[in-house]
């Protein structure tokens, strides 16, 4: 598409370089030059929303396949265990090599935030995560990791880390967006509804080979239970990580690195819980080429690439854009979990995601109104101080011409 604009852009220039009139100051760059510069530009303002919609995608396939290997027997902890460890094998090179001349002194200090970070973003989150994903489903799983923003809203309020201002429309907004939000998730855990799809067949075909036993509804009902109370637990873990990673940052701003060296705490972390509650060797056996694809496809691209491009975008453009594209990891999630894995849609899941998306996206919209709010205050001011300098630098000169 970029070519199609570039070749347009050229043989307009060849057809009109005789009319085309230049300000004389400006220097003799070739036309063909500028058009290029311009459309590299506007490459450059998309690249983040391009990022976002890959990083999304591929979490989507990674939800997808984590929920199929859990449901074929794996190990939660053997699976975390592998994921981190080939997310550190993976970027623990790039980190070195990309970060080395920028990379400050690794204090214990630092070491301690990693080794929490782990521990609250990385081995008992990503636990949490996966039992309820086995327990549930991957669409309902997404719907509940849209709620990140909105806890980490809340929690960052008594740290004051966030504000909410009642008198302008942003600060009504963000309230607004948390009490909607935190209702989409009340009827999430709590109302299952009617099943909106028919997958007797296939699902009866499923239960055959995944489990020898057919499930009671009762059974059913207390997997399902069971599963939404670990997303809440994993949401919450996951939106604590996002309130550690503001003194990170600020010690260690060196992406690669932290994720590795953060990877490997967890993977040391998810051994030893793996180790002490199940000592059978054999569940750290890959079995099949399922297993070993979901690792090393959740480990370098779900644990590795991913957390590196979030990472990326919340610097280019700020923690607002990244966290407005979260509802389409479940549109995506759903787009491959209903047909593919034969999972079931509930009209609880579905009305509760509808309310919870439509709360995330008030709070955001009420956080970019009051940070556009504070930027033109900000603006106003200094055109304010530029104005009274301008005002006492003219009576200096009236002074001095007076005398």
């Amino acid at each position: 598409m970029c070519w199609g604009v570039v070749k347009t852009g050229r043989k307009f220039v060849k057809r009109h370089s005789k009319s085309l009139t230049l300000p004389p100051n400006l220097p003799s760059f070739p036309v063909e030059c500028c058009i290029d510069i311009a459309i590299m530009k506007s490459f450059e303002e998309w690249k983040p929303f391009i990022v976002m919609i890959a990083v999304n995608f591929s979490f989507a396939i990674v939800n997808i396949l984590l929920k199929k290997v859990l449901d074929q027997g794996m190990n939660h902890l053997v699976l975390v265990t592998y994921r981190l460890s080939i997310s550190t094998m993976f970027l623990a090179p790039i980190g070195y090599y990309m970060e080395r001349n920028s990379r400050p002194k690794l204090t214990l200090r630092i070491l301690c935030y990693l080794f929490f970070s782990a521990i609250i973003g990385a081995s008992i989150t990503q636990y949490f995560f996966l039992l309820g994903i086995q327990y549930t489903s991957a669409t309902f799983a997404c719907a509940f990791v849209n709620m990140v923003p909105v806890i980490t809203f809340l929690m960052a309020l008594p740290l004051g880390l966030e504000t909410v201002n009642l008198k302008c429309n942003g600060g009504r907004a963000k309230l607004l967006g948390t009490v909607v939000c935190v209702g989409g998730a009340t009827l999430l855990t709590l109302y299952r509804g009617m099943p909106l799809f028919d997958h007797s067949h296939s699902q009866s075909a499923t239960q055959i080979m995944g489990h020898a036993v057919k499930l009671s509804s009762a059974k059913k009902t207390q997997r399902w239970t069971i599963g939404s109370v670990a997303l809440v637990i994993g949401v919450l873990f996951w939106s604590s990580w996002f309130l550690l990673q503001s003194p990170i940052g600020k010690r260690y701003p060196c992406q690669y690195s932290s994720t590795a060296i953060m990877s490997f705490f967890g993977a040391i972390q998810s051994a030893i819980l793996s180790l002490s509650t199940n000592r059978n060797l054999s569940a750290w056996v890959l079995k099949g080429k399922m297993e070993i694809i979901t690792v090393l496809y959740a480990g370098m691209i779900g644990s590795g690439l991913c957390y590196v491009g979030m990472s990326w975008c919340v610097k280019k453009r700020g923690p607002v854009l990244t966290a407005a594209f979260s509802p389409l990891i479940q549109i995506l999630a759903a787009m491959f979990d209903i047909p593919i894995l034969h999972e079931q849609l509930h009209l609880g899941s579905l009305l509760g995601s509808i309310v919870v998306i439509i709360g995330l996206y008030i709070l955001l919209w009420g956080k970019n109104d009051e940070l556009k709010t504070c930027v033109s205050k900000l603006a106003q001011e200094s055109e304010e101080v530029k104005e009274q300098d301008q005002s006492q630098m003219q009576v200096i000169a009236v002074s001095c011409d007076s005398r």
